[in-house]
Parts: C-alpha cells; structure tokens; sequence
C-alpha cells in the first residue's frame, strides 16, 4: 500500500467520517473523497479456478466507484502466503488463524462430470460406490476438489488418470477417457453430477482471508461479504 493512500485511510479511520479527515488533511471534502476512489485498489488472490469461475464474473458486476481490482494466481499456496505476495484479501479453501480473519462464502460442490451422450447424464447424481469402479479422472493432490475426493473414498481401492487442472480434466471426460472429479464451473457441454457420499454431497467450503492489522480492514471485510453474496447467489449454494 503506497504512503499517501495509507495516510488517507489511517485519517479517515482516525476522524471516524470523511470530513473529519478533510479537516485534519487540510483538504475539501468532495477532493478527499475523490482522492480515496483513486487510490483504493483492492488485490484478490486465489486459485487459477476460483480466480476464472468465482473473481472474474465478480469483478465484472462492481460499480465504478468500487476499489479497483487486481488479481493474484495463488496456486498451492496458503492465506498467509497469498497475503505476503501481496494480496489484500484471499480466497480459497484453506484456514487461517490469527492474526488473519477469515469469512465463509458458501460451500461448493465437487462434481462428477460426464458427457451428454453418457448413461448417467439424465441424473442429478451418483454415489460414491458407484463412481469407484469407473474410470476417473482426478486432479493433482494439491487441488482441494481433489483432497475432497481422497477424504470420501480413504480405504477404498480407487483408479485414476490425473490431469492437471479441471479444464483439462473436462476436456478428458468430453474425449471419452473417463469421469472428470472437479469443482469447476461445466465446460465442454458436460453434465454434472453431485457426489453423494455418507448421506451428503461432496464439497469444499470456500473462505475469504484477510489480515485483521490491514489498515483498510474494515473495507477489505464489507467486499468480502459481497464477493460471498455473489457466490452464493451465483451458485444458489448455502453459506459456508
């Protein structure tokens, strides 16, 4: 965060209100405000998939007045890393502890992904015993729909080809090489299925992190709440 915008935030949250900072900056208030539109500039880091499928769409419902946005490719990293690269607020499935904060956003389903020409497409979904004999395939350890995977069938002997991410893994399925296991967004006019495992659907539960010392805390935490509406409207999914 450069010096400037760092004094504007700290005076606006100092003065409790816009002109109170105006008065101590020596500056109108309409120009404060102006000047805090400019320089507010707001880094989301998350994974490739949640940064194309969840940030991206995201991005494109803020009003000109929002923060600007940029956005920083956090692959198999954790929160507090994502933020030491740099970003102000991350999103992915990870916890955090203090002195980070973090915010459910909703929680997501990892799917069964088959082609449209496929027995199963007319289902809404498949359970777990029925997807093990099947040829799969996974993603690389490191994704979370893939940990969620190994979590459900520990103990069950399983096959897979792995892929390297859920484009790719979709584009697979689409060629007929087998069921694709992702959280992605369908691609390839492919017919998701949910997981059903234990009584319940596979999923992951997608977090926002951000650090609770961050000068522009309390900004940083009122977008965190509207990326999660959006999720949650996007998706029609249940808070996390």
């Amino acid at each position: 965060m450069e010096l400037r915008r760092l004094r504007y935030f700290v005076a606006t949250a100092e003065a409790g209100t816009v002109s109170g900072a105006a008065t101590r900056l020596h500056l109108t208030q309409p120009g404060l405000s102006r000047q805090l539109r400019r320089l507010e500039r707001l880094t989301i880091g998350a994974p490739t998939v949640t940064l194309t499928d969840v940030v991206a769409p995201f991005i494109a419902t803020l009003a000109p007045d929002d923060p600007t946005t940029d956005v920083l490719g956090a692959d198999g990293l954790s929160p507090a890393d994502t933020l030491r690269q740099g970003a102000d607020l991350a999103v992915g499935t990870i916890p955090a502890s203090a002195p980070f904060h973090a915010m459910p956003l909703a929680v997501l389903p990892v799917w069964a992904y088959v082609p449209a020409d496929h027995p199963w497409a007319g289902r809404e979904r498949v359970r777990l015993a029925e997807l093990l004999p099947e040829p799969l395939i996974l993603l690389p350890p490191a994704f979370t729909a893939r940990q969620a995977w190994e979590s459900a069938v520990r103990g069950f002997p399983h096959e897979g080809i792995e892929a390297a991410n859920g484009t790719v893994a979709q584009a697979l399925a689409a060629a007929g090489r087998g069921i694709a296991i992702a959280s992605d967004d369908p691609r390839f006019g492919l017919v998701p299925l949910a997981v059903e495992t234990d009584g319940r659907d596979l999923s992951i539960r997608l977090r926002a992190v951000w650090d609770s010392r961050h000068a522009a805390a309390t900004t940083i935490e009122g977008f965190a709440a509207r990326l999660g509406r959006f999720v949650r409207d996007r998706y029609d999914a249940p808070a996390a």
